[in-house]
């Protein structure tokens, strides 16, 4: 952004696909059984495909997130190790599209179980406007059709899937089968874990709803588009400063646009990501005398041991909640 831009660093994935096809040459296909504590090993892109991996797998599985707490998962770069790593896992959970390096490096890894997000849900494009429909029923429905669904390489949309509690309920139902492909001998346990997880993010959503359903204004601000689905599950108007990517720039007419919002719409607050600059957020809503606060887009938690998914999204409820005036 040209207020306060955080800067990007290049994804280079030529050195690291070319480590992980020299690394791979002398290793076979990894069964269930191959750990040397018998657990299933498993590669997760980045927080939220982890946390499913760890949720559903249990005891019986090791869970290697390759974008370490803190880090921005857009900028991702993998080390020779690191990709050499990837083809011994018997499994990688990961979204496609949302980390080019990952991408490249599962496709060359040979790994046989893998899982990927956009495949068990569907994904939209937003933009920078969302408005959400009141009763928006139309996403309710069990998308277990979409397992296995190839997007194609040209697949687009917003990536942030798992923000909508019940996308991503989608999405750990796929994770659990292919976990029960690639450890058939546990099969039970993984469908019980994948049953209490999407329980759990079922009562998530009715929370979301309950706690929204008295809000005096539907529209709030973000420094990153990061909240369509969000915004489309619940009936609110996101408006945001910068795209679905978080370091694109913002134009003066786009900003003006934002004043207009913000004065129609009467909002009073300007969120900003946890693990982000809060400047622009902080400029924007000095103009407008607004308030700012946090909503985190949940790409990464750099205390994992004090938050998780559901801690999270439960703050973001309870800002929301304040923002719109529910409470």
């Amino acid at each position: 952004m040209n207020i306060g831009p955080r800067p990007r660093r290049l994804i280079r994935t030529g050195a690291a696909v070319g480590a992980l096809t020299l690394a791979s040459l002398p290793l076979a296909a990894c069964g269930s059984d191959s750990g040397s504590n018998g657990k299933v090993r498993v590669a997760a892109s980045f927080y939220p495909m982890a946390y499913l991996a760890q949720q559903i797998g249990g005891d019986h599985v090791d869970v290697q997130n390759l974008t370490k707490p803190g880090t921005e998962p857009h900028d991702l770069e993998l080390s020779p190790k690191q990709t050499g790593e990837l083809s011994e896992m018997d499994m990688v959970v990961y979204l496609k599209g949302l980390q080019p390096a990952v991408d490249e490096a599962v496709e060359q890894s040979g790994v046989k179980n893998i899982a990927e997000a956009s495949s068990y849900t569907d994904l939209e494009d937003h933009g920078t406007d969302v408005h959400g429909e009141e009763g928006h029923d139309g996403h309710e429905k069990d998308h277990g059709e979409h397992e296995g669904h190839d997007h194609g390489e040209d697949a687009a949309g917003d990536p942030h899937i798992w923000l909508d509690p019940v996308r991503y309920a989608e999405v750990a139902k796929g994770v659990g089968k292919q976990l029960q492909k690639a450890d058939p001998d546990h099969k039970g346990e993984y469908k019980k874990n994948t049953a209490e997880l999407v329980s759990r993010l079922k009562t998530l959503d009715k929370d979301f709803k309950a706690g929204l359903k008295n809000k005096k204004t539907d529209t709030f601000i973000t420094t990153h588009a990061a909240f369509g689905y969000l915004a489309e599950r619940y009936g609110l108007h996101q408006e945001a400063v910068a795209g679905i990517d978080p370091e694109s720039e913002p134009s003066a007419s786009r900003l003006k646009e934002l004043h207009e919002v913000a004065k129609k719409d009467h909002v009073d607050t300007v969120f900003f990501e946890n693990d982000a600059s809060d400047k622009t957020a902080k400029t924007l809503a000095g103009d407008l005398r607004l308030k700012t606060a946090v909503l985190s887009p949940l790409e990464t938690i750099k205390d994992p041991k004090k938050d998780d998914y559901f801690s999270v999204m439960h703050q973001n409820l309870t800002a929301l909640e304040t923002a719109l005036g529910a409470k």
